[in-house]
């Protein structure tokens, strides 16, 4: 007896599946145009035309054809021509490939009237088309219902699992399948895969793996072994990865693209663009999803030349007038601190869509550039696009850096007004930015208290990050508490009251914070600043000494200390969340990973040429100060982007407005 899925919460088995009519699957059943003797000349002209009526669905069907191979199907049946066994499965088939939902409903009745439902090729067609539907409830009632299952039905199932989100589910009936003595095949590995790689169920994955290598699943194109990089990728297990990847004797270009966009999802953007360097050496063909992920990765450290030569390689292989790489160069060039680079890219594009349009906004609103955000949202408007949550997320975003409150509560007001679109958790987190930013702490904080929806974590640490900023403590905590309970392992919050705390010398309140953190097991990420010269990318930890030039990076540091002290610098040590001697926090201060960079920077440069950096964290108030006094010093423009926007140093001055 078949195994069923008849419980829809989990698989089991139904003792009761019904049993065919013995005639729908009888071997000599495919053989339908072998006539009589007797049979007469109009009877013959039908069964050919129904013949070829078939051929012609088939066709449409196989070809993307949905609607016409519908419309002959409808042809047919007012000829009084009967579908079967091989009509349906591509009848259903159209229908799943247009997202028909009703009209496939009319056809599964048909073949119930029929009493084709039970044929293992039409059962596997109506699990496929309600898998297609999103309809996993009628997926799984229609393969419970089939009395025979062949590899494909379960395929199917596994697979509509995977891809509508059931992950869970997915991995159930792959485990069913293996229980009732199937040998799981290539695809069934590529979707069970797909659903350990949303769970990042590790065990499961290196289970299949090692039933891949034992039976030879998948090896020969590849197919499976860069599903399971994925899988490892998702999973954080990037050794594992990389171990699999270096075992391949012929990678293709998808092995490649799968290790190098781990890298960057695992926080890695150095080690991909160093394996993108091996890929292009290796003469691999290059693709779209090379290059997107590439590009991603130069705007994850901010590698501003770099990006300049993959955009020159973008262009000698002919991917330049790809909407998707042009926005992914508008970004790239945006994050990098190259805004004038990035506006060229996106005026030049050929054919601007939601996307792109989205991307420059967000481009114009990390740089502080609020006005010329909402002009390109206008211009959107114009174009007759309708904005989406991702465009008013950017768009709100951008006033919040650029302190326009009047234009950022308008825009909030006409999503729902003008677009039908109910404002989202992260559309309330840009409004209390907002709000907050701009000193309205109380304003903010009744915004959160009236939302539609319950507040989140982001919502919570958004007001603490503006009670931080004007010095409300009392709010803080309220904002705060929320936040630990939201998110306990959340370090962000943390440290901002701790560094609340530490302003106003409460250091039994500072030590209580840590306490907290050390019960909940979280270590604060350690400051991190990139910066790129001659396309080489230097990485500088805090009190970092392992670079070859160390010695030449502290005695640059110490005469920009001096220097600045002479021009009357007095160190903002309130950052510092440790109860030591003030000298002890200076000297602290001065080994954070930003001045190294900065100071390796100006060592290795000629006079006047811009500096551009990158911080993994919020840049702290003193090395603020410090930076501006150094741009006017030497005379550079120095470009910081810090876990919140961008910085443009400039003569004492910072584009932030001293706010951020």
């Amino acid at each position: 007896m078949a195994p069923s899925l008849s419980n829809p919460s989990n698989l089991s088995i139904n003792p009761f599946s019904p049993s065919p009519p013995p005639s729908l699957h009888h071997p000599c059943r495919r053989n339908r145009f072998r006539l009589s003797p007797n049979i007469s000349a109009m009877r013959l002209s039908s069964a050919v035309a129904h013949q070829h009526q078939v051929f012609d669905k088939r066709g449409y069907a196989c070809n993307g054809l949905g609607l016409e191979s519908i419309v002959l199907y409808r042809e047919m049946s007012s000829f009084g021509l009967k579908g079967d066994n091989f009509t349906y499965p591509f009848v259903l088939k159209a229908c799943g490939d247009m997202m028909s939902v009703e009209i496939g409903m009319k056809v599964h009745c048909e073949v119930i009237i029929m009493g084709l439902e039970f044929d293992v090729y039409v059962g596997n067609s109506l699990v496929t088309m309600y898998s297609r539907f999103g309809d996993m409830g009628s997926s799984r009632m229609a393969f419970n219902r089939m009395p025979e299952r062949d590899m494909t039905s379960w395929n199917t199932l596994i697979s509509g699992y995977a891809k509508n989100g059931e992950a869970a589910e997915a991995l159930m009936a792959f485990t069913l399948m293996g229980n009732f003595g199937l040998k799981a095949d290539c695809a069934s590995l590529l979707g069970v895969l797909s659903a350990c790689a949303e769970l990042a169920a590790l065990k499961q994955a290196k289970q299949i793996h090692c039933f891949a290598i034992r039976n030879g699943v998948g090896y020969a194109t590849n197919s499976v072994v860069n599903s399971l990089i994925d899988v490892y990728c998702d999973s954080n297990f990037i050794a594992g990865a990389r171990k699999l990847f270096e075992s391949i004797i012929e990678k293709d270009a998808v092995t490649w693209n799968s290790l190098i966009s781990g890298y960057i999802c695992n926080g890695d953007s150095l080690e991909s663009l160093k394996l993108f360097v091996q890929m292009v050496s290796d003469g691999v063909k290059l693709d779209v999803v090379t290059f997107i992920a590439v590009l991603g990765a130069c705007s994850e450290i901010t590698a501003l030349q770099f990006g300049k030569s993959v955009h020159s390689l973008i262009e000698r292989k002919g991917f330049a007038m790809h909407t998707i790489v042009a926005t992914a160069l508008v970004d790239m060039y945006a994050k990098c601190g190259s805004l004038g680079c990035s506006f060229q890219v996106f005026r030049d594009m050929p054919a601007k869509n939601l996307v792109s349009l989205s991307a420059m906004i967000k481009g114009f609103g990390i740089h502080g550039k609020g006005r010329e955000a909402i002009a390109v949202f206008n211009e959107m408007k114009l174009k007759g696009i309708k904005p989406d949550e991702v465009s008013f997320t950017s768009v709100l975003s951008a006033c919040s850096h650029a302190g326009l409150v009047d234009e950022g509560l308008q825009i909030f007001d006409e999503m729902r007004a003008e677009y039908g679109i109910s404002p989202g958790i992260k559309q309330y987190s840009c409004m209390v930015d907002l709000l907050g930013r701009a000193g309205r702490l109380n304003e903010a904080y009744e915004f959160i208290i009236n939302m539609e929806i319950e507040p989140n974590f982001d919502v919570w640490a958004a007001l603490l990050s503006a009670c931080r900023a004007h010095h409300n403590i009392e709010l803080a905590e309220v904002a705060a508490k929320n936040a630990f309970h939201l998110k306990p392992q959340g370090f962000g919050p943390y440290v901002m009251l701790s560094s609340m705390y530490a302003a106003e010398k409460k250091w039994e309140d500072v030590e209580r914070v840590r306490r907290m953190v050390r019960n909940i097991g979280e270590k604060k990420p350690p400051g991190c600043s990139f910066v790129e010269l001659d396309k080489v990318i230097y990485q500088f930890l805090v009190g970092d000494k392992s670079h070859p030039q160390s010695k030449a990076i502290y005695d640059k540091l110490e005469e920009l200390r001096r220097r600045l002290k002479e021009i009357g610098y007095v160190p903002d040590t309130r950052s510092v969340f440790y109860n030591v001697e003030e000298d002890v926090k200076e000297k602290m201060l001065w080994d954070h990973s930003e001045r190294l960079a900065i100071a390796f920077a100006l060592i290795n440069t000629a006079p006047g040429m811009c500096i551009r950096i990158t911080k993994n964290l919020r840049v702290c108030g003193d090395c603020h100060a410090v930076i501006k006094h150094i741009s006017k010093l030497t005379g550079r423009e120095i470009i910081m982007r810090d876990a919140h926007r961008f910085h443009h140093f400039s003569n004492g001055l910072c584009s932030c407005g001293d706010f951020w």
